[in-house]
């Protein structure tokens, strides 16, 4: 019996071989005796840049005449936090990376205040070009584009996500109502707790109001108690 189990499993790990020698990789073969790993998709990371990959070659809109490189998102496949923009600014649009610039490293500082880092969580916008001169993407923009960071929630199952500033938060709880009259609440979409708050650009901007800047602190610290950081 134990001939025939041996030889059992030196014919299973010889055709497991053959399989990732052809670039199939659903199967994995340890030292200690061979296991079979089955997958029905690609792992959420795979499935990112699949969707980043169509993103970076997108036509839908005149946006992919003006840019220089769509911005797909960058992060955690399994994050628990999401921060999502309104679009790309200039030197997003430069580096095809979302929150760079001015307002991206002050996001960065906001992040590790929360005693995370960039890559714990999943950076992004609702629309994936920079529209020109840096103005607010369009009804049309956003909504022919909108589908992509659905795609991405559906992937990543964020617990929180924070929108930040007006664009994102009135897209996903479908309002009217501004920045200031919102933010420092829990909403909620599809089951997701959102927390709206003032975009790092708008504190860039006003960076003599430390107002402003104590406010977005409290609704970080109500992100973090509700994700259990302390």
């Amino acid at each position: 019996m134990d001939e025939r189990d041996n030889r059992w499993r030196s014919d299973l790990k010889d055709r497991l071989e053959y399989f990732n020698q052809m670039g199939i990789d659903d199967v994995a073969s340890e030292t200690a005796g061979v296991v079979r790993a089955d997958r029905t998709s690609p792992p959420p990371n795979r499935r990112l840049e699949e969707i980043a990959a169509r993103i970076r070659s997108c036509r839908r809109c005149p946006l992919s005449e003006t840019r220089r490189n769509a911005v797909p998102g960058e992060g955690n496949s399994s994050a628990d936090l999401m921060f999502i923009g309104e679009a790309p600014g200039r030197d997003e649009d430069a580096r095809g990376i979302p929150f760079v610039g001015r307002a991206g490293q002050l996001l960065t500082r906001i992040i590790k205040a929360m005693k995370l880092e960039r890559g714990d969580v999943f950076i992004s916008n609702v629309v994936k070009c920079r529209p020109p001169d840096n103005r607010n993407p369009n009804r049309i923009e956003i909504e022919t584009c909108h589908g992509y960071i659905m795609e991405q929630i559906d992937l990543i199952k964020p617990k929180v996500i924070v929108t930040l500033g007006n664009i994102p938060t009135r897209f996903f709880l479908d309002t009217t109502r501004g920045i200031t009259a919102l933010r420092g609440e829990f909403q909620e979409f599809q089951g997701i707790k959102v927390m709206p708050t003032f975009h790092p650009s708008y504190l860039v901007r006003n960076e003599a109001n430390r107002v402003l800047r104590k406010n977005v602190w409290e609704d970080m610290q109500q992100v973090m108690a509700f994700l259990g950081i302390e």
